[in-house]
């Protein structure tokens, strides 16, 4: 927590670099800031960041039965001298992690997961034309091969990302759930078979989807998250912007929650090349 006095002075202070570091704030982030070389503190050098995440608040829309995302001030300038809220959410809100305990008794919680698993090559697949006409469409071992004669083998220990353009719906709760008059809801996403092949023929460290869950909408099994996260990967839901990352040469930065005994939680996702 910062004191109210440490908040005036940073309202007051100049932003610069050396204002930065003269506050105590890591070189990391003084890197961060625009620059024309865009270089981080260890010399590797990128032009384009891309932020994956939604904006969490109470209209994103949640799978359905989960608690209601909740925020509620609990001081204020006026009558603190400081701000800051009270937070009420389901783990699995807005742009998240499944953690392997999310469906695996025996799985890692999100807070004993390996910090090499969050800095991976990301393999963005593109299914949005499929899915335009079929919005349970969902990515086959067919559609990994394609990407691999376009671009190569999968590298070790990559993030293999669905890209179906469902994100472009997060706005409407109706659009995103695309639920039928049964209930049964209705968007695309990884294939049991496709997460197999990852398994046994690739080195991954995990898969993410645009959508609300790593099974397309009318599984009633589960089948991709029982296969994927017993084996200690992880699953991203509720991505964004996949379509403005190239398929192949980006890093992924997952920013998963260091939650104790946690089954995951609202990540901050970027993608740098």
């Amino acid at each position: 927590m910062c004191l109210p006095e440490t908040i005036a002075s940073f309202e007051s202070a100049e932003f610069s670099r050396r204002n930065l570091l003269k506050y105590g704030l890591s070189a990391a982030v003084a890197a961060a800031l625009p620059s024309s070389s865009a270089k981080n503190p260890i010399g590797v050098k990128f032009r384009k960041v891309v932020d994956l995440t939604h904006t969490l608040g109470p209209e994103f829309p949640l799978f359905p039965g989960a608690a209601p995302f909740r925020i509620e001030p609990a001081v204020s300038y006026e009558k603190n001298g400081y701000y800051g809220s009270m937070l009420s959410y389901w783990e699995h809100s807005g742009t998240h992690l499944d953690a392997p305990v999310h469906f695996s008794p025996a799985g890692l919680k999100v807070d004993q997961l390996p910090v090499e698993s969050f800095v991976v090559p990301a393999a963005v697949i593109n299914i949005a034309e499929r899915v335009k006409r079929d919005a349970d469409a969902v990515v086959t071992p067919d559609d990994i091969r394609a990407w691999e004669r376009r671009h190569g083998r999968l590298p070790d220990n990559a993030a293999v990302l669905m890209a179906s353009g469902w994100s472009a719906r997060a706005g409407s709760v109706e659009a995103f759930l695309n639920a039928d008059r049964s209930g049964v809801m209705h968007f695309p996403g990884f294939s049991k078979e496709a997460v197999d092949f990852l398994l046994t023929e690739r080195r991954i460290s995990g898969i993410g989807v645009d959508t609300l869950s790593l099974d397309h909408g009318p599984s009633k099994s589960f089948a991709v998250h029982y296969t994927l996260l017993p084996t200690n990967r992880w699953g991203l839901e509720n991505l964004a912007n996949l379509e403005m990352i190239p398929p192949s040469g980006a890093i992924l930065f997952v920013g998963a929650p260091k939650v104790a005994g946690g089954s995951g939680g609202p990540s901050r996702v970027l993608a740098v090349w």
